[in-house]
This record gives structure tokens, C-alpha cells and sequence, in this order.
């Protein structure tokens, strides 16, 4: 019996050494009765393979719930970024901002804010969002893509329906890395955090920025207290981006293959239509609507993402 991967696995280790001293028990019990099986031996040998049984199964679950939360981390990046629609797009993207957080306080998931930009009427540019906490990744990475939102904007005399877009993008955080950074490739800056933080975040460089030369991708932090912790968050933020960009080189490699029926996980995709005017919301890809637009907007998406799972095979169990 090959347990090598068990061995291997720090969480299974300890298990993999009671196996090991079973099997030699069980050689043991046989050279012992040397062919010749009295009932003792036999209540032995049955003993010996219950309890390796019940090694191995446990063994097993644990290195399956390992692959699951590899798959599926409980940590993430959300990024949402203002579209089309100037500043009217930046209170949209502030507001998805607000969606996702209030939703990510009802499931009891730790969320804070890693980088922003703001524009003068308190609008997003930009936000990054980190996420932790059970099923995180699993539940919001259908949210990846174009989200758009139609409605009369507070400063339109004309009462013209104007249409804005942000982009939200998923980036799970796994603690195995399928992509290395060459520290020559990389360009680091540092600048003071903006917002409220006191006298060291107003005197102190302590933000940080590292751009990727080769790709052009970016990662900001900002919400550590000091340059070395958000050296840390950029750089895990940054192998994010990095594995989910060789992802999608090699998907669009695979042209042929089918694509899963609930979208690419694209951010340039368009997945869903926000009517103010109608009170609704609609999921192109599920070609499905929801109304109630301003309790979804506090928070109460738990029916959307639910659906989402569904369609894509697996069934969310959603807090409601």
C-alpha cells in the first residue's frame, strides 16, 4: 500500500504513522500464525483492517476537504471598478459596494476594504474588497463581469433614463500558487493611504503599489498600518491576478470547449441589468428577474447566487 501522499500531507501525517504501525502489525499477526489462522489471529487481523479503514477514511475526507478549499478558498479579493457613466457610474459601483458588503455581513464573513479610490461626490473608481470566511469564493464567483444599472440620475432635469457600468471582478486566494513572480518583472511604489486613519496614515508612506512589467496588471493595498503588511496583501493580490490572467490565456485557448452555461466568468461579459425605474433586477445569463431593488441593494442577493449554483450544477445552501 502506496500512503506516500498521506505522508506528505502535514495534516494527514500523524494518521499516515498509525497506518504505518498497523501494516507492520498485520505482518506481524500473519508471519505469526504462519499460515495457519487460529481464531485469535483472525480477531487480530479483523481488528488491524477496521482500524485502517478508519484511518484511511479519515484520511481521505481530509485531503478532499483540502481539494475543496483549494477550489473553492475561503478568501478572496472582490474588485469593482466605475464603467460607462462617469460619476454616475462611480455611485453605482459605491453602491455595489455597499450590496456586497451588507451581504457579506449577513453570512458572518470578515470583510474590510484593501484599496480606494473616491471620487468628489463619493462615488468608486475604484474599491477592493477583501473577504473572508466560509463558501466566499464559492458563492460570489458567478459576480465576476458587467454589471449595468438604468435609472433617471438626481441631477437629470430632463428626466432621460441614463444607463452606467461597473465591472466586478473575483479573485480567489489560494495557498498553493501556480504562477512564480520574477522579482526583476516587478516595479514597486509607495505613496501616503488616503482616508481616515490618523496621523500615521496622513505622514507615513505606508501604501503600496506593485505593477507587473510584463503583463501590466496592478495591485494596491493600503489598509495595513504599516509598508511591509501591504507590501504582503499587494503581492498576494497581485498572484491572484496573475493566475487568473494564465486562466483565462488558457481558456481562450480551449475555444471548443463548451462554456459553462451560466457565462465565461469574464469581467468584460455583461451579467446583469439593474431598472430602477422597474424595480428589478435581471440575470442575463439565467435570463431571470428579481424585484425589490432597494432591499437588494442592502444586501439581499442570497436568491440570486442561489440560483446561479444551481444553474451551474451545485445546489448553494443560501442563509436566508
Amino acid at each position: 500500500m502506496d500512503i506516500s501522499k498521506y505522508k506528505d500531507n502535514p495534516k494527514t501525517a500523524y494518521f499516515a504513522q498509525e497506518l504505518e504501525r498497523l501494516l507492520a502489525e498485520e505482518v506481524e499477526v500473519k508471519e505469526l500464525a504462519a499460515g495457519d489462522l487460529g481464531d485469535l489471529a483472525k480477531d487480530d487481523l479483523a481488528r488491524i483492517e477496521e482500524q485502517k479503514k478508519a484511518l484511511i477514511d479519515e484520511m481521505e475526507k481530509i485531503l478532499e476537504k483540502e481539494k475543496q478549499e483549494e477550489e473553492f478558498p475561503n478568501e478572496a479579493i472582490m474588485e469593482i471598478r466605475a464603467g460607462v457613466g462617469g460619476e454616475e457610474a462611480a455611485l453605482f459601483a459605491e453602491e455595489l459596494a455597499h450590496m456586497y458588503r451588507a451581504y457579506a455581513e449577513q453570512e458572518g464573513w470578515q470583510v474590510r476594504v484593501l484599496s480606494e479610490a473616491k471620487t468628489d461626490l463619493g462615488g468608486y473608481k475604484e474599491v477592493m474588497l477583501e473577504l473572508k470566511g466560509l463558501e466566499v469564493y464559492k458563492r460570489l464567483r458567478y459576480e465576476t463581469g458587467v454589471h449595468r444599472i438604468q435609472r433617471i440620475p438626481a441631477t437629470e432635469k430632463s428626466g432621460r433614463v441614463h444607463t452606467s457600468t461597473a465591472s466586478v471582478a473575483m479573485l480567489p486566494i489560494r495557498k498553493k500558487h501556480t504562477v512564480e513572480i520574477n522579482p526583476g518583472d516587478i516595479e514597486m511604489e509607495f505613496s501616503r493611504a488616503g482616508g481616515a486613519g490618523g496621523q500615521n496614515v496622513n505622514k507615513v508612506e505606508t501604501a503600496v503599489r506593485i505593477v507587473h512589467k510584463p503583463t501590466g496588471l496592478e495591485a494596491r493595498s493600503q489598509s495595513e498600518r504599516n509598508q511591509l503588511g501591504n507590501r504582503e496583501k499587494a503581492m498576494a493580490v497581485l498572484l491572484a491576478k496573475l493566475e487568473q490572467y494564465e486562466e483565462e490565456k488558457a481558456s481562450a485557448k480551449l475555444s471548443a470547449d463548451r462554456k459553462s452555461q451560466i457565462g465565461t466568468g469574464d469581467r468584460s461579459e455583461k451579467i446583469r441589468t439593474y431598472n430602477v425605474l422597474q424595480d428589478r433586477v435581471t440575470d442575463h445569463r439565467l435570463k431571470e428577474s428579481w424585484h425589490n431593488l432597494p432591499l437588494i441593494f442592502e444586501g439581499n442577493i442570497g436568491p440570486i447566487i442561489e440560483a446561479l449554483g444551481v444553474a451551474d450544477g451545485g445546489s448553494l445552501e443560501v442563509a436566508e
